[in-house]
């Protein structure tokens, strides 16, 4: 009765239904397509072909998910999705492969393992001095030991 529609944020990137766009587009945050687009397309993020979309492009993106049709050969570091509605016809390489029933997939696909996601390595925490491996190779006794030790020492001086 009621359709579920994803809610666009401010970021999001929308070529509507009975638009035509033409050209090389590259973009930052997730695209919906619903309309036509003619040219390449690079998305950081997750590129979808809703099922008034019609594509005739490269895609790469993270993941991307077809219901409508898409002509042209397609990379993603994630999930390739095509939806039972959702017709590719060209070459895909992906991390991982979903075709629903009634899905097309009209040539060559190549599985490859996820790439890494990039990220800063945090900077190691210096550790407390108690908490550190003592230097027999045996670990440190747990805190509570150590500090019972330590106040029988102070007793005892």
């Amino acid at each position: 009765m009621f359709k579920e529609n994803k809610r666009l944020t401010a970021a999001d990137t929308l070529i509507g239904q009975g638009t035509r766009a033409e050209g090389t587009l590259s973009c930052q945050a997730s695209l919906r397509i619903e309309g036509e687009y003619r040219g390449d397309i690079e998305c950081k993020e997750d590129v979808i072909v809703g099922e008034s979309g019609v594509v005739r492009s490269n895609i790469a993106a993270r993941d991307l998910t077809i219901s409508g049709k898409v002509y042209g050969d397609v990379v993603t570091t994630g999930r390739l999705t095509i939806l039972s509605s959702g017709q590719l016809h060209g070459s895909a390489t992906t991390a991982s492969l979903l075709v629903q029933d009634g899905g097309v997939l009209s040539g060559s696909c190549r599985m490859e393992a996820p790439r890494p996601q990039e990220s800063p390595q945090p900077a190691a925490a210096p550790q407390p001095q108690a908490a550190r491996q003592v230097h027999s190779g045996e670990p440190a006794p747990p805190r509570e030991l150590r500090e019972g030790v330590a106040k029988e020492r102070r007793q005892a001086g």
